[in-house]
This record gives C-alpha cells, structure tokens and sequence, in this order.
C-alpha cells in the first residue's frame, strides 16, 4: 500500500519542477559566455523529498552560445543575477510555472563615472 502511495505522488511531484534555460545576450544581441548566473527559489512550490534537503541557489557559468541549463528547479517565484565582465550587473525575480522556460537576459554596458568635485 505505501508502495502505491509513493508511485502515485511521484508524477505529481515531477509535475511541480521546470527545466530552466537562461540566455545571456548584450545590446546588440551577441551571447555573454562565461557569465556568473545565481538563481534563488524565492517562493512557490516545493516539494518535499523524503528527509533529504531541496536544493534552493545555483551557481551557473554561460557557454560559448551564452546558454545556462538547469535540469529541474521548483516552480514558483526565482531570483536570477548575472555578474558578467564589462557589463553591468542585473538582477530580477521571474515567476516560473511552466514545465520548460527559456528566460532572456540583456546586459547593458557600464554606464559612465561621474564626479561631483572638478579636476
């Protein structure tokens, strides 16, 4: 009987996760390898796995095509940043209910430094 029980919750438990990909880009379109993502479960859904822990933060490196995957993160409410050399840093929340969702990220460039005391 416990048996049947678990191998009806585990579709469902499948069923609250989504395969994440994040795609970095600049103004012009181009991909950002080599981008540090963190991406944060702020709040939604969890699951919980039977005494082990969930996995809430992940730390990502973007490939040559500024593409990051996540295999299966919980759905629900996520903090994305992106720390990228010579470009400015962003950061948002996404809401995520989807089985599979491709997230858009643009970075802008460095904005100029202004002084209040003359030279």
């Amino acid at each position: 009987m416990l048996l049947l029980l678990a191998l009806i919750a585990l579709p469902l438990a499948a069923a609250d996760e989504t395969k994440l990909q994040i795609v970095v880009m600049n103004q012009h379109g181009k991909p950002v390898d080599n981008a540090g993502i963190v991406v944060k479960f702020v709040e939604g859904r969890s699951v919980a796995k039977f005494g082990a822990k969930i996995r809430k933060e992940w730390n990502l490196k973007t490939n040559q095509e500024g593409v990051a995957k996540i295999p299966a993160i919980p759905q629900g409410k996520i903090l994305i940043q992106v720390i990228a050399k010579n470009y400015q840093t962003f950061g948002n929340t996404f809401d995520v209910t989807e089985e599979e969702k491709t997230i858009e990220i643009k970075l802008n460039p460095p904005q100029a430094q202004y002084t209040a005391h003359p030279k």
